[in-house]
């Protein structure tokens, strides 16, 4: 991006208010700094809009869908809106369902119990676990991870034609990734799947809170999305997309609300006539806070406008690569080269340092919150630190000590309420540190790096 696009980015948008950006944290080099919240890839800050917006709903809040009473009625509206609203922001088709959940992980949970009987899933050692791990009771075909768009195209084209086109298949893929923050060619993975009879569920974690997401435009059967990554608190998730194989299903959980009519057999047992509605996967209250938040953040993104934004976060992605290319420690993690389209998310090593020690530092003596670990992603992390599948190393939990090699690596990640400053204090915090070392000691406290105090 050139330093009049930069700037016009800046001037156009600044960052959206968010919930904790006044907030102060202490350093154990003495005196306080305003908190850098660098790791939107695991939650973003809750928009300061959705919150009021919640604040202005809680005291009506009622239970949905059962009640007579004039707050019941108006929460269920503003439920069965909020779904509305969702379905809006995702483009989906007219016969699709939105169902609420409690994160993209229960959403593809719940998809994973509606396959069909026979149905092969197949799945690249790239995803997030959330995405990779919730079909083991399907027949699964793990693809190893693409080196390019075209490759991870063609892999998924080889594997389809391999399969019985009798049975029924499903492809899962991300739209950005968790660990590179690379957009993946989505578009052209659900023309491949679609073309060999398969369907296809978007993983859209990383990338609706950062680019428009069209089930439509992209062709997908589902997507799945979390509220807390979008700007919204309170542990909601949408599963939104074709409804047959959902209406086919058993409920995801049986109780009420799922269940339409239940009667005594003559036998004393009980017959059950559930919902075909996305209320069949929805039992038991619902977290309708959850999903009022979700629709409120995602009437503030489409006001506020993907262009500018996306625009803008150019401008830090830029701001902070360029920064890491000049320190030749640090080895940025790509999986498609420095010129892949990508989001607000960043993962690098630095030689020399146990990826925890280093975001310890960066923690305690410069108040900037990243992540270090392997990021609910082992095998991608492992693929692009080149090390043996097998070799030790938990997610968050590294056995490294400060400065010992560590099988993890670094991430930082930001989105639409980081403000300049925070993406500069990282970079001038990270030369810094590899320039100079840490200024404290540390040690490894239960899997954790921590100052000695």
């Amino acid at each position: 991006m050139s330093v009049s696009t930069a700037a016009a980015a800046q001037s156009v948008c600044s960052p959206l208010p968010v919930l904790g950006r006044d907030v102060t944290v202490p350093l154990v080099t003495g005196g306080e700094v305003t908190y850098a919240a660098l790791d939107y890839a695991a939650s973003a800050p809750a928009l300061q809009r959705v919150w009021d917006d919640v604040a202005a709903y809680a005291p009506y809040y009622g239970s949905v869908h059962r009640g007579a009473g004039y707050l019941s009625q108006l929460s269920t509206d503003l439920f069965e809106n909020a779904r509305r609203t969702v379905a809006e922001f995702l483009d989906c088709r007219a016969d699709d369902q939105v169902v609420f959940t409690r994160s993209t992980t229960d959403s593809l949970n719940l998809l994973a119990a509606a396959l069909p009987a026979d149905c092969q899933v197949f799945v690249f050692e790239t995803e997030h676990h959330a995405s990779l791990l919730p079909w083991q009771d399907a027949r699964v075909s793990y693809l190893d991870a693409p080196r390019t768009p075209q490759q991870a195209v063609q892999t998924l084209e080889r594997a389809l034609a391999d399969r019985d086109p009798h049975d029924p298949a499903l492809v899962c893929v991300t739209g950005a990734s968790n660990v590179t923050g690379e957009l993946w060619p989505v578009r052209e993975l659900a023309a491949a799947a679609h073309a060999h009879g398969a369907r296809i569920v978007l993983d859209a974690a990383q990338l609706a809170p950062h680019h428009p997401v069209s089930v439509q435009d992209l062709d997908v059967d589902w997507v799945a999305f979390s509220g807390h990554k979008l700007y919204a608190p309170f542990g909601s998730g949408v599963l939104a997309g074709r409804a047959d194989w959902l209406r086919a299903a058993e409920p995801y959980l049986a109780g009420g609300g799922a269940s339409r009519k239940v009667t005594r057999r003559a036998d004393g047992g009980v017959d059950v006539e559930w919902h075909e509605s996305a209320a069949r996967h929805e039992a038991g209250s619902p977290n309708v806070i959850g999903a009022y938040a979700v629709a409120s953040a995602c009437k503030a993104l489409t006001e506020a406008g993907f262009d500018t934004l996306v625009a803008r976060e150019r401008h830090l992605i830029d701001t902070v690569r360029a920064g890491l290319a000049e320190v030749p420690e640090v080895r940025v993690l790509s999986l498609f080269g420095d010129d892949a389209p990508r989001v607000g998310v960043i993962s690098f090593v630095v030689d020399g340092w146990n990826s925890s020690h280093f975001a310890a530092a960066l923690s305690a003596e410069y108040g900037i919150g990243v992540r270090d670990g392997l990021f609910c992603a082992h095998p991608l992390v492992r693929t692009l630190l080149g090390s043996d599948p097998q070799a030790q190393g938990e997610c968050g939990a590294p056995e490294a000590a400060p400065g010992e090699k560590s099988l993890n690596a670094i991430r930082v990640s930001f989105g639409a309420g980081t403000p300049d400053e925070h993406v500069e204090r990282f970079v001038k915090a990270v030369k810094e540190l590899v320039r100079h070392g840490a200024k404290w000691q540390y040690r490894t406290e239960e899997g954790r790096c921590v100052p000695v105090v």
